[in-house]
C-alpha cells in the first residue's frame, strides 16, 4: 500500500496494517505532514486492517517534535498546530481498529504522546521515555496533558516536566507507560504477535471496547453501568458473539465474520 507521505511506511498482511515512522535519520521526529499523514491512515484505515503496529525505523521510537520545523507561530496559529496533534491522536485512540505499539530507543514528548494514544504498548529494555518541554521552554500540545497524566498520575508527569528526567524502560513498565517490557531487541516481533492476536477477535467487540471503555471512564457510576449493560446486549445478539460460544463448548478456535 502507497502512503501518504513518503516518511511513513505502511504495510497490510494478515490483517494487520504496520505503520512504520521511517525517520532514522531524525530520529523519528514527527513533523506536521507527517503527523497529518497519520491521522489520515488511522481515519479511514483499509477495511482489510483488523489491528494495526505503529513502530520507529533505526534505533528510537520517536524522539517527538521536529524542533529544526517549530517556527515562530502567533497563539493562534499554535492552537491551530496542537489541535492537528490532537485530531490525528484521537484518531489513533478512538478510532476503527485496535493499535499495538511497538517501543524503543527514545520515546520523548510527542513520541511519548504518539504511545499513550495506542492501546497496547510493548517496550523493550532500551526504551526510555521524557518531558522535556521545560527544557525547551515549551509545553506539552499533543494530548499528554490528559493522555500521559491518565496513565502515570498528574504528580509524576508535572516532575518529568520540570526536571526533564529520563525514565527508564523498567520504570515506565511499573508505572504503566508499557504493557509488557521484553528483551531488546524483540518489542516489534512481540508487539507484532499480540496484534495478530487482537485481530482474530469478534471486531465488534474489538470496536466496542475501543470506543466504550473511554467513554465509560467519563460516566458517572450509574450511567457507566448502563451502558455497559447496553454494549453488552447488543453484542449478543450479533454472530460472532454465537460463533464465540460454540467454539469454546466445542474446544475449537473461532471463526469471526465481522457480523
Amino acid at each position: 500500500m502507497t502512503a501518504t507521505h513518503p516518511e511513513l511506511e505502511i504495510d497490510i498482511a494478515d490483517g494487520v496494517a504496520t505503520v512504520r515512522l521511517a525517520r532514522p535519520h531524525k530520529r523519528n521526529a514527527l513533523s506536521e505532514p507527517l503527523v497529518e499523514a497519520i491521522g489520515a491512515f488511522f481515519a479511514s484505515p483499509p477495511r482489510e486492517a483488523r489491528a494495526a503496529l505503529i513502530a520507529g525505523d533505526g534505533d528510537h521510537f520517536c524522539a517527538g517534535l521536529d524542533l529544526g520545523e517549530h517556527g515562530a507561530r502567533s497563539p493562534f496559529e499554535g492552537m491551530e498546530n496542537s489541535q492537528i496533534w490532537h485530531r490525528a491522536f484521537r484518531h489513533i485512540e478512538r478510532g476503527r481498529i485496535p493499535v499495538v505499539s511497538a517501543l524503543h530507543g527514545a520515546v520523548i514528548g510527542g513520541g511519548l504522546e504518539l504511545a499513550v494514544c495506542t492501546h497496547v504498548r510493548v517496550a523493550d529494555e532500551t526504551a526510555f521515555y521524557a518531558l522535556p518541554e521545560g527544557q525547551r521552554g515549551i509545553f506539552v500540545g499533543g494530548g499528554a496533558s490528559v493522555r500521559v497524566a491518565r496513565v502515570i498520575g498528574t504528580d509524576r508527569m508535572r516532575e518529568l516536566m520540570l526536571t526533564g528526567r529520563r525514565l527508564p524502560a523498567d520504570e515506565g513498565q511499573r508505572l504503566g507507560v508499557s504493557h509488557e517490557l521484553v528483551p531488546t531487541g524483540q518489542a516489534e516481533a512481540v508487539a507484532r504477535e499480540l496484534a495478530a492476536k487482537i485481530a482474530a477477535n469478534a471486531p465488534l467487540t474489538n470496536q466496542l471496547i475501543l470506543a466504550a471503555l473511554p467513554r465509560i471512564a467519563d460516566m458517572s457510576s450509574d450511567d457507566g453501568l448502563w451502558a455497559e449493560s447496553l454494549a453488552a446486549a447488543l453484542i449478543q445478539t450479533t454472530e460472532d458473539a454465537g460463533e464465540g460460544m460454540r467454539a469454546f463448548l466445542e474446544k475449537r478456535e473461532p471463526r469471526f465474520r465481522g457480523h
